[in-house]
């Protein structure tokens, strides 16, 4: 786990950083594994295993009486110094967008005087945190460190929001697991100066009563070439790496190779390789990654490097069926000369759920992806120590459904015909889905003339009564018509107590009523729901760490994240959109041959493994929620929450996303009370960790 942390204080001096003599209070407290960046009176450091190419500093010389200019730029970065020294020349006019344009994912935090701005990105991957503390505000780009800084408690109220509206920023706020820390949404700065604080969005929003003006689709999609592109050879052109300790090799085992043997003591091959799902993203990013042209190498100028070839490993789930498909269409994709394809067999010990009882991670918060992280490390562990992932290229590239109201609000309802056409051809030959087509374009209409504040006080009004007239989403009409909505229940919000979901519905009434800037509703939802699944991916990369590896998701850059919000809306709605657009995208790249069904979704075959690694731990699952802390907490009872689990496993069609929450978040808190030590070191540190504790008056305490 690789973070950030400073902060900005009314003193000159806070004293933290730079001890210069014996008796110096200069050394009393600093994070434990640190290396201090620039010191007092406003300290940065970096916490973790950072590469050398990984942090960057630029100063600017200023002349007599000028303030201090400097930048520290964490993570990879395709920006030359001299663009690093422009960008920071430019920040102290108050330019901070033009920090968020290189290709390549990184943080920013810039200190000219005594003023400090550190620039999130886009789509969440990478956040900041920043909580009150010792009369100044310390930041970070990971909660659990502000946590342990001010000794918090944990905020049951925001697990609460988590479980019951994961997709909803109203419901979520801008809070943390722990009580004082707050987390900047997406798209904005932390300026701070002396201590004060303050956010402001550096990403202009479109309009709610004019539509911005669009590209035409050529263009639109050539940008998004152009962005993928840019991303990925900024991750070429780092330098290299080979992971630092590999333990000793064994030698020999029959049917075994030497990757093979590497993939099984837990450490990644050296060079670049990429995930080969068989999906458009993966194979998108594999074949940008083996062939883009005009990187040094081979005597055509293509390729990852001077004569090597892209590693790239496709998961074979020995328990699942019907994936054939994807792993044929993945090894058509492997024959492409510059890739070297790697198989990893997976069987029961790669299910989800699998491993409950190990000692796992403490990740910064809780997510979903805790229950497969086990399933992702064992694939991982057979990749490259940079390797790609086409990670948030659905959230990014695809429309949410809510675009269908904003396609109405601009007067465009030719461009439904498509989509509810495709949706009603999903739901089979019946009669049911005769009337598809018009109830879809109901329940858009309908959203299209609901105002901000009347959606979210529906929705506060309906909550309470999720855990007894839940939905079910078993049909893709289903699941579009509930997310046609200003906010929605989340999958886990049917087996929440009354009293959880009434405070989440409070949160949601306060929230109706506070003036924000409000965005189109199709907008809106898609800029939520990607910001939840970076949130889940960044917790994804803790919890499935190999250690000298780093995980890298190009559709979740700044830069591609922009290309993609320039795509015409009445061209996301298309059926089959993300694959046409990576499709273009490969062409414009110069690769044209795809095998048959290239872009085809797969959820069946992932749901199908989720069930089946919920029947075959079952019993952990049972015993996990034998006395949960959840139920100490009052988000849940213990009794339902198991009569649910053995129903699941019985085939029964509950949302099994939901299921995974529950356990995940259940997990993530029994690792929180177990933990032993902090973030700080020094006679000024904290004396505990971050504590689950200080809940209402109501619940029983839940202490380590």
């Amino acid at each position: 786990m690789r973070w950030l942390v400073g902060w900005s204080s009314i003193a000159a001096s806070f004293g933290t950083a730079g001890a210069v003599g014996p008796g110096d209070e200069g050394r009393t407290m600093h994070p434990v594994g640190s290396q201090l960046l620039w010191g007092d009176p406003d300290p940065l450091w970096a916490v973790g295993d950072w590469r050398p190419d990984e942090i960057r500093r630029t100063t600017v010389e200023t002349t007599e009486g000028a303030p201090t200019a400097r930048m520290a730029v964490l993570g990879c970065c395709s920006a030359t110094d001299e663009q690093l020294r422009s960008g920071l020349l430019a920040a102290r006019g108050g330019a901070l967008r033009h920090l968020t344009s290189w290709p390549g994912s990184y943080t920013t935090v810039v200190q000219i005087g005594r003023r400090i701005t550190v620039i999130g990105d886009l789509a969440g991957a990478r956040p900041v945190f920043y909580t009150p503390w010792a009369g100044g505000t310390a930041y970070a780009t990971a909660a659990l460190p502000l946590a342990d800084l001010i000794e918090a408690q944990l905020d049951i109220g925001h697990l609460g929001a988590l479980l019951a509206c994961p997709e909803t920023p109203e419901a979520l706020r801008d809070g943390t697991p722990y009580t004082g820390v707050k987390r900047i949404p997406p798209g904005h700065a932390l300026i701070l100066r002396e201590g004060s604080r303050e956010i402001t969005g550096y990403e202009a929003v479109a309009s709610l009563a004019v539509a911005a003006p669009q590209l035409d689709p050529v263009s639109a999609v050539d940008g998004v070439r152009d962005a993928l592109v840019d991303a990925v050879r900024a991750r070429l052109l780092a330098p290299r790496h080979a992971p630092e300790t590999l333990p000793p090799d064994p030698g020999p085992v029959p049917g075994m190779g030497p990757a093979e043997r590497r993939a099984a003591r837990g450490a990644p091959v050296p060079g670049i390789g990429s995930d080969l799902s068989g999906g458009s993203a993966s194979a998108t990013l594999a074949l940008l990654a083996a062939g883009l042209p005009g990187l040094p190498g081979t005597l055509l100028g293509h390729g990852t490097g001077a004569g090597e070839r892209l590693l790239a490993v496709t998961l074979n789930d020995l328990t699942a069926h019907g994936h054939e498909d994807e792993l044929e269409r993945a090894r058509v994709i492997a024959a492409n000369p510059r890739l070297h394809h790697v198989v990893v067999a997976a069987g029961e010990e790669a299910l989800p759920y699998a491993d409950l009882g190990g000692a796992g991670p403490l990740t910064d918060e809780p997510a979903p992806s805790l229950v497969v992280a086990e399933r992702h490390r064992r694939r991982l562990a057979s990749g490259s120590a940079d390797h790609f992932v086409g990670g948030g290229a659905r959230q990014v590239l695809d429309a949410h459904p809510a675009r269908l109201a904003d396609l109405l609000m601009d007067r465009r309802r030719r461009h439904l015909l498509r989509p509810v056409a495709a949706l009603a051809r999903a739901e089979g030959p019946s009669a049911h889905s005769l009337f598809v087509p018009l109830t879809v374009y109901r329940a858009a209409r309908r959203l299209s003339r609901t105002s901000y504040r009347t959606g979210l006080e529906v929705a506060a009004d309906r909550l309470p009564d999720a855990n007894r007239h839940a939905p079910d989403l078993d049909t893709p009409a289903e699941a579009s018509l509930a997310a046609l909505a200003w906010s929605r229940p989340g999958p886990a919000a049917r087996w929440l107590t009354g009293e959880a979901l009434a405070e989440v519905a409070v949160r949601l009434q306060d929230a109706a009523i506070r003036p924000v800037s409000v965005q189109r509703p199709g907008e809106a939802r898609a800029r939520a729901a990607l910001a939840r699944y970076a949130a889940d991916h960044r917790i994804l990369e803790q919890a499935a760490e190999n250690r000298s590896q780093r995980l890298h998701a190009p559709f979740l850059d700044n830069q591609v994240v922009r290309a993609a919000r320039a795509l015409p809306e009445s061209l996301r709605v298309q059926p089959g959109a993300r694959a046409a657009i990576l499709r273009r995208v490969l062409a414009g790249a110069g690769v044209h041959e795809l095998p048959p069904g290239w872009g085809t979704p797969s959820l069946a075959t992932s749901h199908a493994t989720a069930r089946t690694g919920l029947r075959a731990a079952l019993p952990e699952l049972i015993a996990l929620f034998d006395a949960p802390l959840l139920a100490d907490a009052g988000l849940v009872e213990a009794r339902v929450v198991r009569k649910a689990l053995r129903a699941a496993s019985e085939g029964e069609p509950l949302p099994l996303d939901g299921l995974a929450h529950l356990a995940s978040t259940e997990l993530w808190l029994r690792r929180l009370v177990s933990r032993r030590g902090t973030c700080w070191t020094g006679t000024a540190a904290p004396r505990q960790r971050a504590v689950a504790g200080g809940v209402a008056p109501a619940r029983r305490t839940l202490q380590p």
